[in-house]
């Protein structure tokens, strides 16, 4: 059974609910709910829970208790931490949404969820990761974006699987050198950080097609940047640029370069040869 309370200004779950048979799907979006009751973990066969946009502040414990939940939004709350027993749900596989609530750091058992696909934790207060982030090994698409973290644990080169990384407006200075073990990667964007430069590894990114470096600290770019084979999206304003390197000829498949508010870049006749190739380059 699927049953869907979405916006109906509830201000508690109602009791009927508690009485389906076989409750597969639960989704009270989008109301005033404060509280998630111990009766909704009696219905351990529940596949898709949803409470976000609600008044929640704290996730019972006996949540360890769905182990056929595939798919959790809890975003749009009040939570400030997890249980440790997250990390029972052995079965959540295709979604995790924690994004808009208070938190300001991850237990490491969220980390044991090894068939979790998509991770969203954006918008909260982080200051750091786990260092057994690496352990997510199916995650293909993690969302970090607008938090405060001042750096990436080294175990996000365990992340095989990983697509997309988004961590722009956080504190970001550096980027791991692991970053360059995301070999999946196709998306990574750091705008809105205080990133100074790129690790040489990043030329280990062979798939990546978009690379967002807007609005940071960085005064160069490494040669490697020419290794990343697939890249058609290149994004690097408002930085303090001063010379593009030759490399970036490399970049056969680049259609867009933005390097706009870089108030110190030198004429560079590699840019030239870019444009004549096609390539749209903002300067």
């Amino acid at each position: 059974m699927r049953i869907n309370l979405d916006g109906l200004g509830l201000t508690e779950t109602p009791e009927h609910v508690w009485d389906a048979e076989n409750l597969l799907e639960l989704s009270l979006y989008n109301n005033r709910i404060n509280n998630i009751p111990d009766q909704l973990f009696q219905h351990t066969e529940i596949k898709v829970l949803n409470y976000a946009g609600n008044e929640i502040e704290i996730l019972p414990s006996l949540i360890g208790r769905l182990a056929h939940l595939r798919m959790l939004d809890l975003g749009h709350n009040r939570l400030e931490q997890l249980p440790k027993e997250i990390g029972q749900l052995s079965s959540l596989d295709t979604f995790l949404y924690l994004s808009n609530n208070r938190f300001t750091s991850l237990s490491s058992e969220l980390c044991n969820l090894k068939s979790l696909r998509y991770l969203n934790v954006t918008d909260n207060q982080l200051r750091e990761l786990p260092a057994e982030l690496g352990n997510l090994k199916s995650l293909i698409e993690l969302r970090l974006y607008y938090n405060k973290l001042e750096s990436l644990p080294e175990s996000l080169a365990e992340l095989s699987q990983l697509r997309e990384l988004h961590v722009y407006g956080n504190l970001l200075t550096h980027l791991p050198q692991a970053l360059g073990n995301l070999a999946e990667l196709r998306i990574l964007d750091c705008n809105d950080n205080q990133i100074i430069e790129l690790p040489q590894s990043i030329r280990g990114l062979k798939k990546l097609r978009k690379l967002t470096l807007r609005k940071n600290k960085m005064t160069s770019l490494p040669s490697e940047i020419g290794a990343l084979d697939n890249l058609i999206e290149l994004d690097l304003r408002d930085n303090d640029i001063h010379e593009i390197p030759e490399s970036i000829l490399n970049l056969e498949h680049l259609e867009k370069l933005d390097l706009r508010w870089n108030r110190n870049l030198r004429t560079a006749s590699c840019l030239t040869i870019l444009e004549q190739r096609g390539c749209v380059v903002y300067r």
